[in-house]
């Protein structure tokens, strides 16, 4: 029986997960940068290890309130085909094995804001939706601009 190995964490009163293949490390929120004119989910640039990483408000993306102020934030560092990314999230829970067929695949993944939602964990007594963190970083308005600023900061 094959299954795959995810990162759980909790947005709102949801919990989602990240396949922990994209997981690099799992952060305290510390001192982040501000940029100015990026959208309002983009908190800035944090320095992880000696690397500038970008922080993204993952509750500001999906309910439109900042998670920056809760004790238990934490920043979910991700590696992508694109660029590393930090993931604000209220709350990192477990790392869990899903079975594949517990894995329901939804219509979704068809809506333009939703693209990075993959599949549905239908669990006994808990739903978590799966995000591909890749369609995430292609979809979400000015990571773009945030990949194109760090190239340039990295050059001088």
């Amino acid at each position: 029986m094959s299954s795959v190995k995810v990162v759980v964490f909790r947005c709102g009163n949801e919990d989602y997960a990240i396949p922990v293949e994209h997981v690099v490390s799992i952060e305290k929120l510390e001192q982040v940068n501000p940029i100015p004119h990026l959208p309002n989910y983009f908190l800035g640039l944090m320095k992880i290890r000696g690397e500038l990483v970008p922080i993204v408000d993952f509750e500001q993306i999906l309910y439109g309130r900042s998670a920056s102020s809760d004790d238990q934030v934490r920043v979910i560092v991700l590696q992508t085909e694109e660029m590393f990314i930090g993931l604000l999230v209220l709350e990192a829970k477990e790392i869990l094995d899903i079975a594949n067929e517990d894995l329901k695949q939804i219509g979704l993944v068809n809506y333009s804001k939703t693209q990075y939602f993959s599949s549905v964990a239908n669990l006994e007594n808990r739903v978590i939706t799966i995000i591909d963190p890749s369609i995430l970083v292609r979809t979400v308005d000015g990571i773009k601009e945030i990949q194109t600023y760090l190239e340039s900061v990295e050059v001088e």
